[in-house]
């Protein structure tokens, strides 16, 4: 072999040696592309899917057609679905592959009552007092789906072993779903859990919020002629009123950050008739769950003495109840770095012009809209909302992300995020978390170590000891809730 060839052959050795040695976030940048520009190529397909369940929304524990709509997309890419689990006849799991790392995805797709409301920027009802997506659930559960199909595509392609599951999770809001998911052990065999939410920004914050207890209270009385015969009647929402009262002087009297909300949800038929049953709803907040428990007992107090005190009976149940959520730093890093790769929501002119006139109809100083193409530098955060993700993530690591599916300033649970939620500007802003979901799981199934570091913080952040005990109880799910 003469010198030239020996030469070629060590400088192939030497490039060889140099292209093991480069950074491997060189080659996966190259696939990541790749893996968006995938994803980004079924945006209509996603898109119609999270419409659909947009103009149909649904209650909690009653979104049959919407369950029905994700799993047959779900089952059509080759997913085992299981049905009704938890007792819940629109919970379920889709689940692909096989062995670890396992990974979880949350979805979820309930409604709210009453907030119907046309893609449109100004306050116009789809149907009146209807329900809906008022929170963004129905992009929450098709982008969540959409990031599942895009990993189970990639486990196929790439032959690696691992499992992909997907939660569909009912009545979010206010009906705690998960917590029965949890309590049934649906998570125990998982290693980390990708979820998100949408909102008005880009953010993939390690965060924590408000763990709850919500129920209802019931008065009865005896009904008579509120004229002719009021010393015969006791009145059910006489007790209600007293209760209430009660309530909001104990709110001087409590700790930070304390939140007690509620509204009677039956006050009597007429104003002539002592009204012989009535009922009030309650949640409470606060970031300790021992606290919320101690101003559940409280609350559960003044409506004792409101019944004493109007001589009616009072009976109160449950409805709800979810832990404060527990970060994980580990995991949100990775989700962090991912959404910076994806970047934010690029708006149109049209789209541009529908958002000015959506924060015309804010109060308080607009956000720029050019906020939405950003995302925000991770940093810890306190949420003050409340969700039963929380369960989930003291049973098992969890980091979430938010998208940009509403204009910049639009607060959850207003119309304004409905008409957003029904526009191109919520299916780009569910997009960015459904890429970001994808790239993350993909880290974890392509480097499970990573894994390490988000248990050994999970177990610090549990602490020694810790067992769980859901708050809403051993009640059976509060199916009728919202009927």
């Amino acid at each position: 072999m003469n010198n030239s060839i020996l030469r070629g052959y060590y400088s192939l050795v030497a490039i060889s040696f140099l292209l093991l040695l480069l950074p491997f976030s060189l080659f996966s940048q190259v696939d990541k592309e790749a893996l968006i520009q995938s994803l980004e190529a079924k945006q209509d397909h996603y898109a119609n899917i999270a419409h659909e369940l947009w103009l149909n929304p649904e209650l909690g524990y009653l979104e049959h057609k919407s369950v029905e709509l994700l799993q047959n997309e779900l089952k059509k890419e080759g997913f085992s679905v299981s049905s009704g689990v938890a007792d819940i006849p629109t919970a379920f799991t889709a689940t692909f592959g096989s062995g670890s790392p396992v990974i979880g995805i949350l979805g979820e797709y309930d409604a709210l009552p009453g907030m119907s409301q046309e893609a449109v920027g100004e306050r116009k009802m789809r149907v009146d007092d209807a329900p809906g997506q008022a929170c963004g659930h129905h992009l929450f559960g098709t982008g969540s789906m959409a990031a599942a199909i895009a990993i189970k595509d990639w486990l196929k392609a790439s032959g690696r072993s691992g499992t992909i599951r997907y939660y569909g999770t009912p009545a979010e809001e206010g009906g705690s779903g998960k917590v029965y998911m949890v309590r049934a052990g649906l998570f125990d065999d998982l290693d980390a859990v990708l979820s998100w939410h949408p909102g008005d920004a880009n953010q993939a914050n390690p965060s924590t919020n408000l763990a709850t207890i919500s129920g209802k209270f019931r008065f009865k009385g005896y009904s008579a002629h509120a004229a002719m015969a009021p010393e015969r009647g006791r009145s059910a929402l006489d007790g209600v009123e007293a209760m209430n009262m009660m309530v909001n002087m104990l709110r001087e009297h409590t700790t930070e950050p304390t939140r007690i909300h509620y509204v009677i949800t039956k006050g009597g038929d007429a104003p002539n008739i002592v009204p012989k049953e009535a009922e009030v709803y309650y949640v409470i907040r606060h970031n300790n769950r021992n606290e919320v428990k101690a101003v559940w007992d409280r609350v559960v107090k003044a409506g004792q003495a409101a019944a004493m005190g109007t001589e009616t009976e009072m009976s109160y149940e449950i409805i709800g109840g979810t832990y404060d959520r527990l970060p994980n730093e580990s995991l949100s890093t990775i989700m962090h770095k991912n959404m910076m790769l994806v970047g934010g929501v690029s708006y149109t002119d049209e789209e541009k012009q529908f958002a000015m006139k959506i924060q015309q109809s804010l109060s308080g100083t607009p956000k720029p809209i050019e906020s939405a193409l950003q995302v925000e530098p991770m940093k810890f955060t306190y949420g003050k909302a409340s969700a039963d993700t929380g369960d989930v993530s003291w049973n098992v690591p969890l980091a979430a992300v938010r998208a940009a599916t509403w204009v910049p300033g639009t607060p959850a649970h207003s119309w304004q995020a409905v008409a957003a939620g029904g526009t191109t500007i919520g299916h780009k802003g569910m997009m960015v978390a459904s890429k970001t979901i994808m790239l993350s799981a993909i880290d974890i199934f392509m480097n499970p170590s990573l894994l390490q570091g988000a248990r050994a913080e999970f177990n610090e952040r549990r602490g020694p000891g810790f067992q769980y005990q859901a708050l809403l109880g051993d009640r059976l799910p509060a199916l009728d809730y919202r009927k």
